[in-house]
This record gives C-alpha cells, sequence and structure tokens, in this order.
C-alpha cells in the first residue's frame, strides 16, 4: 500500500527492529478504517485517496470470488439439466455480451473521467450536467438499440445463426436471445450510477452490488432449474440478476449518496454529453485496440499451426492469466489520478504512479517466475502430459506478464486525462507492431512466436513511450507549479 511522503519518511525512521515492523503495519492496517480521513488537507486528501483505494481493491477481490464461485456452481448444475447442445447455445449467446460491450461507444469510461475531474473541481454543477447528458445519451442508445432488434428478430433464422439442430434447442434460440438482448439494453442507461460510483472514487459500493447481481442470478437459476423452466427463464435469471442489483444500485445512488446528481432533462446540456462522448470515442478506439490484440492469437495459430496447437497455447495463457491480481489493486486508482491531477496534488500522483508500478511488477515477478520454471509440471498434473509447453513459451509468458503488469498501471495514469489522446497513438503502433510480428514468428519460432510478438510490440511501442510520456507531463506540471509557487 502507497503512502505520503511525510509518512513514509516517518516510517523510514521507525523501520529497525521488530517495534518499528509493528508500527508499519499499524500505519498500513489504518487505511482499512471505515470512517473517512479529513480531506481539508493534501496529506487527508492522500489518505483518503489510499483508504478507497484499498476497500475498492478488496471489495473487487472478493467480488470476483463470488464470480468464480457461481460459475463453479451453475456450470456442472445447468449441463447435466440443459445438456450439451442447449449449454452451448446458452454460452454462444452470452459470448454476444463482448460485441455489445462497444454499444456505449465508451461512454461509461468517458463519463468516469468527467465525474473525476468535477470532482476535483469540487463542482457538483458539472457533475448533474455529465450525468444527465450521458444517461439520456444511453437511454436513447437504449432504445434505438431495441428498436433495430425488434425490427430483425422475427426474419432472423436463430437456429441456424447458432447452429442447434434439436427441436427444443430450435424452439428456445430466438427467445433467448430476445431476453438476453432485452437484459442488455435495460442495463445499458443504468451503468450510468456505477459510472458515478467510480469516478468518485467509491468503486468498493460498485463491486458489492456487483456481488449481490452474481448471488441474485445464481439464486434465480437455482429457482427457475427446481421449477424445470426452459432456456429463456434461466438466461433471463442469470443476467436479469445483475441487472435488478443495477436497478437498485442506481435508486440508491440518485435517491440517497448523490441525490444531487439524479438524472434531469432540464440538466442535460449538449457541450457537456458531447465532451463525454468525444472521450468515449476514444475510449472505444483503445477497446477495439485491445479486442484486436488479444482476440488475434488463437486465429492466427489455427490458420498458420492448425487448431490442435491452440490447445496448448489457450492452457499456457488461462494458466499466467492467474497471475494478473495485482490490477485488481491497481485499477482503482484510475479516478484518484484525475481527481489529484485536476486539484494540482502532482506530487502524490508522482509517488502513487512510482509505488503502484513497484507493487505491480514485484508482484508479476513473484508469481510469473515460479510459474515460468515449474509450468511444465503444473501443467502436466493439471491437464495432461502431452500438453506440456515448450521452455520458450513459457518465459515468453513470463515477459508478458510484466507487459501486462505494467500497462495496466501506467493506463491508469493515461486514461484518466487528457493523455488519453496522445496514447492511442503509440498504442495503435504497438497493436500493429504486435500483429504484424505475430504472422511473421508463428511460422520460424511455433506457438511461442505469437506470445513474443506481443512482449516484442508492445515493450518498445507502448512500455517506452507510456513512460516518457506519463513522467514528462508530471515533471511539466510540477515544474510550473513550482515556477507559480516561486513567482
Amino acid at each position: 500500500m502507497a503512502m505520503d511522503g511525510n509518512e513514509s519518511a516517518n516510517l523510514a525512521d521507525e523501520a529497525p527492529g521488530y517495534t518499528g515492523l509493528l508500527r508499519y503495519a499499524r500505519r498500513l492496517w489504518s487505511y482499512l478504517r471505515l470512517t473517512p480521513f479529513d480531506t481539508s488537507t493534501p496529506e487527508g486528501r492522500s489518505r483518503e485517496r489510499y483508504r478507497r483505494v484499498a476497500w475498492t481493491s478488496l471489495a473487487g477481490v472478493a467480488t470476483n470470488g463470488v464470480r468464480v464461485g457461481t460459475t463453479l456452481i451453475s456450470v456442472p448444475l445447468t449441463v447435466s439439466y440443459l445438456g450439451k447442445e442447449r449449454f452451448g447455445l446458452w454460452m454462444t449467446i452470452s459470448s454476444v455480451i463482448t460485441l455489445l460491450s462497444f454499444a456505449d461507444l465508451g461512454m461509461g469510461n468517458g463519463l468516469l473521467n468527467a465525474i473525476s475531474a468535477a470532482h476535483g473541481r469540487d463542482d457538483r454543477d458539472a457533475a448533474r450536467r455529465y450525468v444527465s447528458g450521458a444517461f439520456f445519451m444511453l437511454s436513447g442508445m437504449a432504445l434505438g438499440i431495441g428498436a433495430l432488434f425488434a425490427i430483425f428478430h422475427p426474419i432472423t433464422p436463430w437456429p441456424r445463426v447458432f447452429n442447434v439442430t434439436s427441436l427444443l434447442a430450435m424452439k428456445e434460440a430466438g427467445p433467448a436471445m430476445a431476453v438476453f438482448f432485452a437484459c442488455f439494453a435495460v442495463g445499458l442507461p443504468l451503468g450510468v450510477a456505477r459510472s458515478v460510483q467510480v469516478g468518485y472514487q467509491e468503486g468498493f459500493a460498485n463491486h458489492l452490488w456487483a456481488m449481490l447481481g452474481a448471488l441474485l442470478g445464481l439464486g434465480g437459476l437455482l429457482v427457475a432449474i427446481r421449477l424445470r423452466a426452459g432456456l429463456p427463464w434461466l438466461v433471463l435469471a442469470m443476467s436479469g440478476g445483475p441487472v435488478l442489483a443495477l436497478f437498485l444500485n442506481s435508486v440508491v445512488v440518485f435517491g440517497w449518496t448523490h441525490t444531487a446528481l439524479l438524472p434531469r432533462w432540464q440538466a442535460f446540456d449538449w457541450e457537456s454529453t458531447s465532451g463525454i462522448f468525444g472521450t468515449g470515442v476514444l475510449f472505444l478506439v483503445l477497446q477495439i485496440l485491445t479486442l484486436i490484440g488479444s482476440s488475434s492469437d488463437n486465429l492466427i495459430i489455427a490458420h498458420a499451426l492448425g487448431p490442435s496447437a491452440v490447445a496448448g497455447y489457450a492452457v499456457v495463457f488461462k494458466l499466467f492469466s492467474v497471475t494478473l491480481i495485482a490490477q485488481h489493486f491497481t485499477s482503482p486508482l484510475w479516478p484518484a489520478f484525475g481527481e489529484a491531477m485536476v486539484r494540482k496534488d502532482h506530487a502524490w500522483a508522482h509517488r502513487a504512479l512510482n509505488r503502484a508500478l513497484v507493487f505491480s511488477l514485484a508482484v508479476g515477478v513473484a508469481f510469473a517466475v515460479p510459474l515460468m520454471v515449474l509450468g511444465k509440471w503444473i501443467i502436466a498434473i493439471w491437464v495432461s502430459p502431452d500438453m506440456a509447453p515448450s521452455t520458450s513459451l513459457l518465459i515468453g509468458f513470463a515477459f508478458w506478464v510484466m507487459v501486462v503488469n505494467y500497462g495496466g498501471v501506467m493506463s491508469t495514469f493515461l486514461n484518466s486525462g487528457p493523455l488519453l489522446g496522445r496514447q492511442i497513438g503509440f498504442f495503435s503502433a504497438a497493436t500493429a507492431a504486435a500483429l504484424l510480428l505475430k504472422f511473421i514468428l508463428v511460422r520460424s519460432c511455433n506457438v511461442s512466436g505469437v506470445i513474443w510478438a506481443t512482449v516484442i510490440g508492445f515493450g518498445v511501442f507502448y512500455v517506452v513511450p507510456s513512460m516518457k510520456l506519463a513522467y514528462g507531463a508530471l515533471r511539466a506540471v510540477e515544474v510550473r507549479a513550482a515556477s507559480a509557487d516561486n513567482g
């Protein structure tokens, strides 16, 4: 856990000996208090940011644990209840959410940035305009998407689209897709409350509501199975639970914690809304580039080496993905960076960025190195001895973990303010370079060439430029602040 500069100096003096370690541990524990710190001073604001980051991180880990638990419970139940074909139909429908994640055109992240900046200025009027603009824009998008779906749904041959053959699966394909799409459309404007919470560094509350949504979905699924309901009802249970939690969250946010931000048509301001939309488009570009980079691996391997080669790569990918746990603790810094930079707490942002990078990379090394050394043995026991990966593939994924952990921290800073647009330039170059190298190296280096292409492409075109951009911007604002103070 990072700390303010004065706190670090004091702790350094106390560090020698057992007593110093105890005092250090107590200071870290103090951030997990329930009551907020006094934010009228820079030191108090620093402690409050870390307190919110700590609680958001812990809530995020707990929520992921609940989601994993609900998956472990729901999958065997639904497979045995639905059978392979209907379960496969459900999973295929659920995968559509990856494509629909672009439907908000990045406005959720744009609103997050706008709220964190308004928070830094203590400007509730601006926040109200941002929230109202985003809510009505997203509501319009939901209605438009819903209207298009209503037009094309009756004439779309859903059984052929999903390639199902049994009479029951053919009968349920269309209704199940309609239920899923309706839940998505309803949840689109309700996501505004989530952006408000994250923007005000209340991500812990958002995670708790997400946890409730997962539990409601599991409960609804169990009831549906008990009543011997069809697939559309199971889809409604699992998709409707999170939407219900989003609705309840919105009621609490706009009816209790942030009543002044309740969306009103009178507060709609096109200039504010267009600003959010413009930022959202930049985030949309980043999302598309990320999707291209992450989804191209299996396609390239399958095309060059055959589908059987994908399996070995996918197993190693899943194994090393477990090591990305550090991002649960660093991603809550995103709104904190935005608010701090607007308040001109540049020194805090500089220290927090340094410590987040050290923490994330240290966690990456701690997890990736053992997997690199023991990966063949683990996969041989976990899956099959025939799936044991090459040493080159394991080393490549260990470096991939470091690149991803570095990028996860750096993006929380660059995404939070005016540097977002400049980041897209070298992120695009990194994606293009990695994609080109994948086609080249997969031929000469086999499966491991794909992961090394990612490491090289992003190592050259993202790691170095992002570091120069972030620290150059911080040094510039710190110099200007020092000049203003001296002047």
